[in-house]
């Protein structure tokens, strides 16, 4: 069970950090990712990290604006959103993958929290 949080309205231009928290320490062994899915679209693949922190990459759409971090094998993993547009808006997905690494392919997850909702503003 993932436990996801820290979302909200914010203006264009700001800033959030979410946080996802797993209940099940056997997620330390495994790659963590957020997805997010907007009204009407599909749940679509943001950012992962490996087991130990490492092996992060991102969706292109949110490189260099977004940072996700994760403590060595650490069940809590967070989402640093800087510079967010109203593009952004979208209920984020936070889930644990089934391998070490993550990966951007949602059939690569196993476990999924219940999403927070992020809404920017213009």
């Amino acid at each position: 069970q993932l436990q996801a949080s820290g979302g909200g309205l914010v203006q264009a231009g700001g800033s959030l950090r979410l946080s996802c928290t797993a209940s099940s320490r056997t997620a330390s062994n495994n790659g963590m990712g957020w997805f997010r899915q907007a009204p009407g679209k599909e749940r679509d693949f943001v950012a992962a990290v490996g087991w130990n922190g490492g092996n992060t990459f991102y969706a292109d759409s949110v490189k260099d604006r977004f940072t996700i971090s994760r403590g060595y094998a650490s069940t809590t993993m967070s989402l640093q959103m800087n510079g967010l547009t109203p593009e952004d808006t979208a209920v984020y997905y936070c889930a644990v993958a089934r391998r070490a690494v993550g990966s951007r392919s949602r059939s690569d997850y196993v476990a999924w929290g219940q999403g927070t909702l992020v809404t920017v503003s213009s």
